[in-house]
């Protein structure tokens, strides 16, 4: 079981830790445990409870005397039919939350499915995953979340960008750019780089997929073969901290007048060592500009 802070709870529900106590004081709808030095945590079931009342709160009008006389079932129910209806997209990353922490399946594809009829999948991507996954990578930092669950929600999210990706025609557009998309060795974590071949490719451009994990001398064999406009990459976990100045210096010898696109939590870390030939890509936002106006 995770533990959680009350601050915990307040950031990952936006519901202030101060209402949290005059609630658990006022109607007894958490049992937190308390440490040796008296400082109460929460677990699983207390988060579940205030994303649960956070969204229906929000969206179903319920008030918070009204959802604490609710029985778990009804709660669920009632989030249930929600889910059905026209939630907010933070709504919806709260939901997908819980469908998280509780390994339900069901849950998630029923979210998905009604996010992606009425916003597209697009939406789906920028709008609820990318916010949903830098959530997730605070909660597993933490240590709020454990490899069950981020493998089982992570699995799933690939599973539906890829399936995504294999519907969209092949076909380029005349004047289509070639982007090189990649990890480097030793680097896993891959949504973000199928987001990326997703939105690269619905606008018509050409793309090159090596995946996960790619020795630097194969980056560069490829390089040769293909001759991309650009090369794209997102470092989260790798190259580690004291290697990736090393290695950017690396690219851009190896491969001059190449167009770089990178990203990544080491790579924004650097702050202003990132040497001149690369472009840092903030957000999907600044990939999108950038394959529109080619």
């Amino acid at each position: 079981m995770s533990i959680y802070s009350i601050k915990d709870l307040e950031h990952l529900s936006g519901i202030k830790a101060h209402t949290l106590r005059i609630w658990e004081q006022r109607y007894g709808i958490l049992n937190p445990d308390r440490t040796d030095t008296n400082i109460r945590t929460y677990g699983d079931e207390e988060l579940k409870l205030v994303l649960n009342i956070a969204i229906l709160q929000s969206r179903g009008d319920f008030k918070i005397s009204e959802i604490a006389k609710m029985s778990d079932s009804e709660r669920s129910a009632n989030l249930l039919r929600l889910s059905e209806g026209n939630l907010h997209f933070p709504d919806q990353i709260q939901a997908l939350t819980i469908s998280m922490l509780e390994l339900n399946e069901a849950m998630f594809q029923q979210l998905t499915k009604n996010i992606v009829q009425k916003h597209g999948f697009e939406d789906y991507l920028i709008q609820i995953i990318h916010p949903f996954m830098l959530r997730l990578g605070t909660l597993w930092l933490s240590g709020s979340v454990g490899p069950a669950q981020e493998h089982f929600i992570s699995h799933l999210i690939r599973q539906k960008v890829i399936a995504a990706i294999d519907q969209l025609d092949l076909s380029h557009k005349p004047n289509a750019k070639k982007f090189l998309l990649y990890l480097p060795e030793g680097e896993l974590h891959e949504i973000g780089l199928l987001f990326a071949n997703y939105l690269l490719r619905i606008r018509k451009h050409q793309v090159v997929y090596l995946g996960q994990s790619l020795p630097f001398e194969e980056l560069v064999l490829a390089h040769e073969i293909h001759q991309p406009d650009y090369i794209l990459s997102v470092f989260t976990s790798q190259p580690n901290p004291d290697e990736m100045p090393g290695y950017l210096d690396q690219l851009v010898e190896k491969m001059p007048n190449t167009n770089f696109l990178l990203t990544g939590y080491q790579l924004l870390a650097l702050g202003q060592r990132i040497p001149q030939p690369i472009q840092v890509l903030r957000n999907f936002q600044d990939l999108i500009d950038l394959a529109n106006s080619n």
